[in-house]
């Protein structure tokens, strides 16, 4: 074990010798930091964190020196001096140079370890930061405190959210799943959500861990898949959590002697596609024990009681452990060293024997036949010359084949070696051969940023044309297509693209790097030249193998010739599918060990095999369709002895027509960045991707509409629902409503019967209650009677006496009418002016007396069926009170007659004064009579004026003046009439008055008053005090005198009229 001290320099050599890890505690070197100072101690590391190589790692000690240590290139560098210790670390950010740590003053820094400079620092934290994860694509990073966990844009160094939480429950992490946009958040009281990246959507939240092995949770560790959850704490036991199911799967417990589990690691494998399976697990003795989670077995472990680990991180590669000890120092494991007797592969079964050469050649000038592309011998080159190379010999005598050495210490000619004795690779390392026949670059951030961009336009449908069962398949496969389309355009527009990957998607499905990176170079190195005829089939390809067919097969070509089979059908089919239709996944496999083990064209040559190897069942077939259903599934057909053939047509193919000559020879992938791709035609695939774009949005401007007629449809369908289950609820209602009524018919039937048998028993009683009343009415009818007869010789001394008064009276009432004729008068003009006004108001008031009696009959009509009833119980109490009232009435008739004997004598005297009357009357009906005759005459005069005022404007004018002074006359003298009329409404004998008045007040809209048509209506009128009565005598007079005078001047004026209208007009 070799011991570095960093001292006081500020870079150097992290080892002195090529390290050699042992295989018992496999550390490479042990790196202290101590100081020369008068008193001389030892610094100690507290954090470390690799970057996303893996090959470079950061440290930080107590007093704030941060040292980055290169163990590829061998060199450590202080980077930062920060002048306090630092609490977390995080190396792995999008700029590869920047690396964020957390201080003691609860703030993170980045800085950069090229120019040393302090890029950005961030605050925000009330506490120390123990975690930082970054995201896969190096954009965000989550930094974790006790209260609080921050999510920071590394692009802007811009908070995004802030997670607050209440002070009972703490949080014990918050980090990132790997190559997802996936947050993991677990708190103290063991619940842990799983959220949303982008939206900060809770997905789910994992159960409650069952209480017969309830621990509390302080560390925890996941998969590079992002599959399984690791958590363990104060306890020996281990909870795997399945994150896709979000259940519990397994609990392992660990030895007796683990009381504590300190820390979480996963140790990756090259060859696990991700789902790793060796667990790390740091105890409280500060050893850190391995175990396989499937096996549940111990593997190894590191750290000792005497050199206990504070704590360790795994580089993402799984190469190299690095752990802080207890004592401080820093130590690094060489992963390959603890695992090699794990790891350590069966010995060969077969031995290649090796000639000695003939000729001794010198270490200065040595040569070596190397093969570009040939399995067994050594091929030509276009020029028909043997390649050569000259290696140097190296110190101890070995040579090394610079184009067969590949990475991780294989050998590709010992591997064509071993698949020529077995036929196929190991299935445990064939995946780890096909990594290093490729070369893959494994280069993750350039994948994340394609990945980043989403899922591409051409393949959201994917699903529609591809139904695959698995979602998580069509999820890899949408996502590598993706990929390859934004990698370059061309793919977006491949059609055959998804039958080219499918194979590689469903072995790779748990790794899409290394998906993605197998198709590219499959594209890249066996798909040459095949999109210069785009978006046709490559015919220079298909040329190739017909030519190649040709020369082996000539009769089986002629056969396909001859039934217009062209290689679009016999060759091409298996070209776009990779052959992943006619053979087997074991067969497949065996196919590509060998396809990716030899030169490009050994995929062109394997079509031309497998039409030999078919020719005895291709000969048969004469339609077009069994050639078709050939190519396109699997046949009765041995892979090992197409394979053979296939060998053997690339040593007897000549080079004039040997594809091998056209192919390019095997090119990796570069490291870093991905090459571009631009070996088709551009235009075509431009102006293919503006149509295919036009008739996207075309089809979503459709989609858009159909959304709308479909919204619309399901509108009138769920009317329809509702009109039909409106229209069912409504019949329900009406046979409900009619088995109601006939109850209630039911039920009125039997009310009907029980009141008609009340009624019968009530007009017993009634009839024995009214000829008890009778004979008590008689009684009192008597007992009236003679109170009577007293009260009549009271009322006749009273008569005589008011007789007397109203004498006395008139004197002082003529003196009060003269003031009333000027009172009356007064009132005359007023009442002519609100006439008009009071007929509207009486109009609308009429309307609105009849609108609210209709509304009356309404509700009198509502409330008189049920105050029936209660009339019913009360008819008795108001029977016996009309009966009373009754008895009253009679007495009043009889009151009323000796009262109307009394007043006999005043009517006699009326008389005399209605007979003066009548004559008035009969005056005043000569007087209308004339009076009509006039205005007949004036009125056909005026129709003769008025045609004569159609011809003249100025006469118009005239008349209309003349027409308007007639009708004012006209009013004038109806209102007299109507004045004169009213005065005398109570005089019963002037009928012809009456009648005029009435027809006037209808006209003016006014309510009429009733005449009195006998002396017998008059009876209520007697009850008018004697005074009233002596005014309207002498008020009788003086009208009447006023009248006749008005109607002369009015007939003179109308005769004046007549005479001369054009004088009246001016």
């Amino acid at each position: 074990m070799q011991s570095t001290d960093l001292g006081n320099k500020e870079s150097g050599k992290i080892w002195h010798r090529k390290p050699s890890p042992a295989t018992r505690d496999g550390i490479i070197v042990n790196i202290i930091h101590s100081t020369s100072d008068y008193h001389p101690k030892v610094l100690r590391f507290l954090n470390v964190a690799f970057d996303g190589s893996g090959d470079c790692l950061i440290a930080g000690d107590h007093q704030g020196n941060i040292y980055v240590f290169d163990l590829h290139g061998n060199r450590f560098n202080l980077v930062q001096r920060t002048a306090q210790a630092c609490t977390a670390l995080a190396f792995n950010l999008r700029r590869k140079s920047e690396f964020l740590v957390a201080l003691a003053d609860y703030s993170i820094k980045c800085f950069d370890t090229v120019t040393k400079e302090l890029v950005s620092w961030m605050r925000g934290h009330e506490s120390s930061v123990f975690s930082i994860s970054v995201h896969a694509s190096g954009r965000y990073a989550i930094t974790t405190s006790s209260d609080t966990a921050q999510l920071w844009d590394l692009d802007t160094f811009q908070r995004k959210r802030k997670l607050n939480i209440r002070q009972s429950v703490g949080i014990q992490k918050v980090f990132f799943l790997p190559l997802s946009n996936t947050i993991i958040s677990c708190f103290k009281d063991n619940s842990i959500f799983a959220w949303e990246c982008d939206t900060l959507f809770c997905k789910y939240q994992l159960p409650a861990p069952p209480e017969s092995s309830s621990i509390l949770y302080k560390v925890f560790a996941v998969t590079r898949d992002g599959r399984i959850l690791a958590a363990g704490g104060k306890s020996n036991h281990l909870h795997l959590w399945c994150l896709e199911a979000t259940q519990l799967f397994r609990i392992i417990q660990m030895p007796t002697k683990v009381r504590a589990i300190r820390h979480l690691e996963f140790l990756p494998d090259s060859f696990d596609a991700g789902s790793n399976q060796v667990l790390g697990v740091l105890s409280q003795d500060g050893i850190m024990r391995f175990v396989n989670i499937q096996t549940c077995k111990l593997l190894f472990e590191i750290g000792s009681l005497d050199e206990g680990i504070s704590s360790s991180v795994i580089s993402p590669h799984g190469r190299y452990i690095a752990s802080v000890m207890e004592n401080g120092s820093l130590n690094i494991y060489s992963v390959q060293a603890l695992t090699h007797e794990i790891n350590k592969p069966p010995p060969p079964l077969v031995k290649v024997i090796e000639d000695l050469p003939k000729n001794k050649l010198s270490s200065s000038d040595l040569k070596m036949k190397i093969t570009s592309g040939r399995v067994q011998q050594p091929a030509k080159s276009r020029e028909g010359k043997i390649q050569t190379r000259i290696l140097k010999q190296d110190l101890m005598g070995n040579f090394e084949n610079k184009e067969n050495e590949l990475s991780d210490g294989l050998n590709k000619k010992r591997l064509q070696i071993l698949l020529k004795g077995y036929g196929e690779y190991p299935t445990k390392y064939r995946m780890f051969i096909w990594r290093s026949l490729l070369q893959l670059p494994e280069n993750h951030t350039a994948f994340s940023s394609l990945i980043d961009k989403g899922t591409h336009v051409a393949f959201l449908n994917l699903q529609k044309k591809y139904p695959i069962k698995s979602r998580k398949l069509l999820r890899v496969l949408q996502r590598t297509l993706s990929a390859l389309a934004h990698w370059s355009a061309i793919f977006s527009d491949t059609p055959y693209l998804p039958l080219l990957a499918f194979p590689f998607v469903k072995l790779f499905q748990n790794n899409q790097l290394i998906c993605f990176e197998v198709v590219a170079t499959l594209i890249i190195n066996w798909c040459q030249y095949w999109f210069e005829y785009f978006p046709n089939p490559p015919i220079n390809i298909l040329s190739m193998i017909e030519n190649v067919l040709a020369f082996h097969d000539k009769e089986l070509l002629q056969h396909f010739i001859d039934h217009d089979v062209t290689s679009q059908l016999y060759a091409w089919p298996l070209l776009e599918t990779v052959f992943s239709e006619v053979l087997t996944r074991e067969e497949w496999l065996k196919l590509f060990d060998n396809i990716f083990s030899n030169h490009p064209s050994f995929l062109l040559m394997t079509v031309v095999a497998y039409n030999i190897c078919s020719r005895s069942p291709l000969l048969h077939c004469t339609l077009k369709d069994d050639f078709e259903y050939f190519f396109h599934h699997r046949n009765n057909l041995d892979i090992s002895v197409v394979i053979r053939e296939v060998y053997h047509l690339m040593e007897i193919t000549p080079a004039h027509i040997h594809p091998e000559s056209e192919l390019e020879v095997f090119v990796a992938l570069t490291k870093g960045q991905y090459p571009v791709f631009n070996q088709y035609p551009k235009f075509i695939v431009d102006y293919q991707t503006q149509e295919r774009e036009r008739i996207r949005n075309d089809e979503l401007d459709y989609l858009r509409e159909r959304q709308t007629v479909e919204d619309m449809q399901a509108e009138v369908d769920q009317q329809r629902v509702k009109d039909e289950a409106w229209y069912q609820k409504q019949e329900l209602l009406r046979k409900a409503e009619e088995t109601r009524r006939e109850m209630l018919l039911q039920e009125e039937e039997k009310i009907v019967e029980q009141r008609q048998r009340l009624a019968a028993v009530k007009r017993e009683l009634k009839i024995k209650e009214i000829q008890l009343q009778d004979a008590a009415r008689r009684r009192f009818l008597k007992l009236q009677q003679d109170q009577r007869e007293m009260e009549l010789q009271r009322l006749d001394d009273e008569i005589e006496r008011k007789v007397q008064m109203r004498d006395r009276e008139i004197a002082s009432t003529a003196k009060d009418l003269e003031m009333r004729h000027l009172e009356l008068e007064t009132q005359k003009r007023l009442y002519e002016k609100n006439l008009t006004k009071n007929q509207e108001a009486v109009a609308k008031a009429i309307q609105e007396d009849a609108d609210a009696y209709r509304r009356k009959v309404d509700l009198e009509d509502h409330m008189f069926h049920k105050v029936i009833e209660a009339d019913q119980t009360q008819s008795r109490e108001t029977q016996k009170i009309i009966e009373d009232s009754l008895a009253k009435a009679e007495q009043a008739c009889l009151n009323t007659d000796w009262k109307i004997r009394t007043l006999h004598k005043q009517q006699c005297d009326d008389l005399h004064r209605s007979a003066g009357y009548q004559e008035v009357a009969a005056l005043l009906q000569k007087n209308r009579r004339k009076e009509m005759e006039v205005l007949n005459a004036m009125m056909e005069k005026d129709a003769e004026k008025w045609k004569e005022a159609e011809e003249k404007d100025f006469h118009l004018k005239s008349e209309k003046k003349a027409s308007a002074l007639s009708d004012a006359s006209r009013k004038w003298f109806l209102k007299q009439e109507m004045s004169a009329a009213l005065e005398h409404a109570e005089n019963p004998f002037i009928q012809e008055a009456r009648r005029l008045q009435n027809e006037q007040v209808a006209s003016s809209c006014f309510p009429r008053t009733s005449r009195l048509n006998d002396i017998s209506e008059m009876g209520s009128s007697a009850q008018i005090s004697l005074n009233r009565k002596t005014e309207w005598d002498g008020m009788e007079q003086n009208l009447i005198k006023k009248v006749r005078n008005l109607r002369q001047r009015l007939t003179a004026q109308a005769r004046n009229r007549c005479q001369t209208p054009h004088l009246l007009a001016t």
